[in-house]
C-alpha cells in the first residue's frame, strides 16, 4: 500500500489510513461540524481527534474510501506531509479573550488565506499568539507572531520535534501590514535559500540568524 494517497496517511495497521481536514485557525462553523459528524457516521470512521495544529483527523479509512470522503467533506486536504504550510494555530486573542492585545484570530486567517498551497522548503507551521502568554505556541513553530501593545513581534526558526529549538525574533513593533509583509519575505528568503526538506530551525542553524535577519529586513 502506498504511504501517502490523495493527501491520506497510511496507518499503523497498515490497512487503513487517516485525513486531516483543514480547520483555519481551529474555527468551526455548525456547518462543517455536521458535515464532519455526516461523513464519520456515512464511512463509519472509528477514530476522530483534534490535531495539536488545531485540525481534526478522521482515522481508520478503508483505502477505496479516500476520495469520497475528501469529496464530502468539503473541507479541503489539511497537508500532513508535504513541503507547503501545514496549519496557522491561533489562540483567541482580542476576539473574545480579556488578556488579547491583538487580534490574533484574524491575523491567523489571514496569513492561512494567503500562504495555502504556497510551495516551502519543508513543511511549515505558523503559531499566531494574541499576548505575550504566547498560547499560540509562537516561539516553537517555524513562523510565530506575538501581538503587543506596540504591534507584533515576529519570530522565526522554532521546533517542538526530536531537536527542539526556541525561534528568534526577527522584528518587533509591527503593523498588521508590516507583520504580513515579513512573514512572507521571511518564507521567500527560507525558501531560496534552504536545503529541500530542512526545516526552519536547522536551515537558521546552518545559515545564521543574523545573515537570515538581514536577508529579511533588507529585501
Amino acid at each position: 500500500m502506498e504511504f501517502e494517497k490523495n493527501g491520506a496517511i497510511l496507518q499503523r495497521d497498515k490497512e487503513t489510513y487517516a485525513v486531516v481536514a483543514r480547520i483555519p485557525c481551529g474555527i468551526l462553523s455548525l456547518e462543517t461540524m455536521e458535515t464532519i459528524s455526516s461523513v464519520v457516521k456515512k464511512y463509519s470512521i472509528p477514530i476522530v481527534k483534534i490535531s495539536s495544529g488545531q485540525r481534526i483527523v478522521l482515522v481508520g479509512i478503508k483505502p477505496d474510501e479516500i476520495d469520497s470522503v475528501w469529496s464530502d467533506l468539503k473541507t479541503g486536504i489539511g497537508r500532513a506531509l508535504e513541503p507547503c504550510l501545514h496549519y496557522v494555530q491561533a489562540c483567541p486573542g482580542t476576539s473574545v479573550c480579556r488578556f488579547g492585545q491583538k487580534n490574533s484570530l484574524e491575523m491567523g486567517m489571514k496569513l492561512e488565506n494567503i500562504l495555502y498551497g504556497l510551495p516551502t522548503a519543508a513543511k511549515l507551521k505558523i503559531g499566531v499568539s494574541g499576548c505575550p502568554f504566547n498560547c499560540g505556541e509562537a516561539f516553537t513553530r517555524d513562523i510565530g507572531l506575538i501581538g503587543t501593545v506596540k504591534g507584533w513581534k515576529l519570530i522565526f526558526g522554532g521546533n517542538s520535534g526530536r531537536s527542539p529549538r526556541i525561534g528568534d525574533v526577527i522584528s518587533e513593533e509591527l503593523s498588521d501590514e508590516e507583520a504580513i509583509d515579513f512573514v512572507k519575505k521571511a518564507i521567500k528568503v527560507y525558501t531560496d535559500k534552504a536545503n529541500p526538506r530542512d526545516r526552519t530551525a536547522r536551515f537558521i542553524e546552518k545559515f545564521g540568524i543574523e545573515n537570515f535577519k538581514k536577508e529579511v529586513l533588507s529585501s
